[in-house]
């Protein structure tokens, strides 16, 4: 491709999304579904604006792999290893049942037991890129549906390596692949993953930190960028998942202090890769092969998408799913997936699959993916109102008092203290809460509090953060909290945010982020009691107030100064002990000007 073919797909690439993404979300129809379209519309079986598809969806496949890292910072080491059992236990179900059952159905419809296996193995998989896209874009990856929907499809990539092993054996051309060791391949895998471990806990942090004091955004950018490239091309040397690889990775720095920095780096580039590989998907879609063959693939991608829910809506019966977010996880995950078209290719290299039945496979997967934007239309405007009185999840309120000057996010305990605080004065508030039941209970109580997630930038701008002077963050998830306010500033810089923090470290972080209107929740409280202490003790009202003020105003001097430190434990356990000590020494000189002043008084 030269220079000028590059620059004219890169146009028709960008024009196609500027063009159809923003009218497919006007209409109501998603961003994935927009692509999807943009991509028949240029492609080889639309305008004929770009006729290499094949090679734009390897590129594109990039995306994913982004995608997987991004998600993999979201899941520190502790939290992976609690998905354990569900991403074993239903991605492995799903994985073999939905193969099982597609094998059995090629077989009495007389297929050989061969080619029916190796479409079973590439039908059994779900399209990552789409499913959790779609959560992300309607925040639900937190959701009961969400956490299985994502155990399944990191299962389903990591079901990928054993099915490609064993496509191979499948095949009557097999003789390149007897030449490989097996125990040879098998420590290549182990290595690679060895060194992806041990380099993401003792080598990469130090070299984040080394760019990072750079100072120069730009070194960080293309330093982010070679990570992941990086650990991707190496993961596909020894014919792995380049996006599990990706994915391990991102794990390993989710307790890093600058994964926010990679997660704000990578995300623009990943917006623009996934969007491209959607376009690709839909470029690929044979129309002519579907003009020719119509009944047959629309009867594989209707039999495809009937047995993949009924196989997901009785494991999410098994998993005591609620029937809202049984449904939510059904409909995500009942397309086929991006992996299908890697399996079905390398099973027609090996001769395990012949070119015209792959090409008819190839179709059905495509099409099932193009039909997922609208299977979730179609659950959010005639399913899950049905299920809205069981719990499932609901689309946020509609604020109509968006002209206040204070917005509160979170109504719990803290919140709720802070809101009647307020209105006690006669200051007016918008309050959004992201707990059904909590509304609903603060509701009969006058409180006007709307349903939504504060972190949605919309939901905000709603909210009118444009023109309020306050925004008061009380929410009980602390990530959520550190995204609110990174986007809160970015989108509506002129609004002033207080935070609730949970601790010290969490006071740490918030001051990092810019923050330094915050209260930690149980401060106040435990020094009122202390203070009560003190007077139960034999101390005098007003000594005891007094102390209690000076180790306050101690405190929040201290507070400052590890927050300069925190970050090398030697310092900090030295200034801290400084701090100590000076503290102490306050506390003489106080106590004595105390007695000083008594005695005048006396005298």
């Amino acid at each position: 491709m030269n220079d000028d073919s590059l620059l004219t797909n890169t146009l028709v690439y960008l024009a196609a999304a500027v063009v159809a993404v923003p009218i497919a979300k006007r209409l109501g129809l998603g961003s994935v579904l927009g692509y999807l379209i943009a991509g028949v519309v240029i492609g080889p079986f639309g305008l004929r604006l770009i006729t290499n598809v094949e090679d734009i969806l390897h590129f594109a496949e990039f995306g994913v792999v982004l995608l997987l890292f991004l998600i993999g910072l979201e899941l520190n080491p502790r939290r992976l290893w609690g998905l354990r059992k569900s991403i074993v236990g239903i991605g492995g179900a799903q994985v073999v049942v939905t193969t099982v059952l597609i094998l059995a159905i090629g077989m009495l419809l007389g297929f050989d037991w061969k080619l029916a296996l190796v479409a079973a193995m590439g039908l059994s998989l779900s399209s990552t890129a789409i499913a959790l896209q779609t959560l992300t874009e309607k925040s639900l990856l937190t959701t009961p549906a969400g956490n299985n929907a994502f155990s399944v499809l990191l299962f389903q990539d990591i079901a990928v390596i054993p099915i490609l092993a064993l496509l191979p054996l499948l095949g009557v051309e097999a003789a390149d692949a007897g030449t490989g060791n097996p125990l040879f391949d098998t420590l290549k895998v182990v290595a690679v993953i060895a060194a992806i471990v041990v380099g993401g806990h003792y080598l990469i942090r130090p070299v984040i930190q080394y760019i990072a004091n750079t100072k120069l955004p730009e070194i960080f950018t293309a330093f982010s960028l070679l990570l992941v490239i990086g650990i991707a091309l190496l993961m596909q040397t020894v014919d792995m998942s380049m996006a599990l690889g990706t994915f391990l990775a991102g794990v390993l720095l989710a307790d890093s202090e600058y994964r926010h920095e990679l997660e704000t780096d990578i995300e623009p580039f990943k917006g623009l890769l996934l969007g491209l590989f959607f376009i690709s998907v839909g470029m690929s879609i044979d129309f002519d092969l579907l003009i020719e063959r119509p009944g047959l693939i629309l009867m594989l991608v209707t039999g495809l998408i009937v047995v993949k829910m009924a196989v997901l809506l009785a494991l999410g019966r098994l998993l005591g799913l609620q029937a809202s977010q049984n449904m939510m996880f059904t409909f995500l995950l009942a397309q086929g997936g991006e992996f299908a078209f890697v399996i079905f290719s390398v099973a027609s290299s090996f001769g395990a699959l012949d070119r015209a039945t792959g090409d008819v496979l190839v179709a059905a997967v495509a099409l099932s993916m193009l039909s997922t934007p609208l299977l979730m239309i179609i659950h959010a405007r005639l399913v899950e109102p049905r299920f809205a009185n069981l719990g499932g999840p609901r689309e946020a309120d509609r604020i109509d008092n968006a002209e206040q000057p204070v917005i509160i996010a979170g109504f719990g305990r803290f919140g709720q203290i802070i809101a009647r605080l307020l209105h006690a004065n006669g200051i007016a508030t918008t309050i959004i809460d992201h707990n059904p039941q909590q509304i609903d209970r603060v509701r009969k109580f006058g409180y006007k509090v709307f349903y939504g997630d504060a972190s949605r930038m919309d939901l905000l701008h709603a909210a009118g953060a444009d023109q309020a002077r306050l925004l008061i963050l009380a929410l009980d998830d602390r990530e959520a909290m550190h995204e609110t306010i990174v986007a809160a500033q970015k989108q509506f810089p002129s609004l002033k945010i207080l935070a609730r923090a949970w601790d010290v470290v969490h006071a740490y972080e918030l001051l990092d982020l810019g923050v330094n209107v915050f209260q930690r929740e149980t401060f106040e409280a435990a020094l009122s009691l202390g203070e009560s202490a003190l007077i139960e003790l034999g101390y005098g009202a007003y000594r005891a107030k007094k102390l209690a003020h000076t180790f306050k105003r101690q405190d929040l001097k201290t507070l400052y100064q590890l927050h300069a430190v925190h970050r090398d434990q030697e310092k900090l356990i030295s200034v801290a002990r400084e701090a100590s000590e000076e503290m102490g020494r306050k506390f003489e000189i106080d106590e004595r000007l105390l007695h000083e002043a008594e005695e005048q008084d006396w005298g």
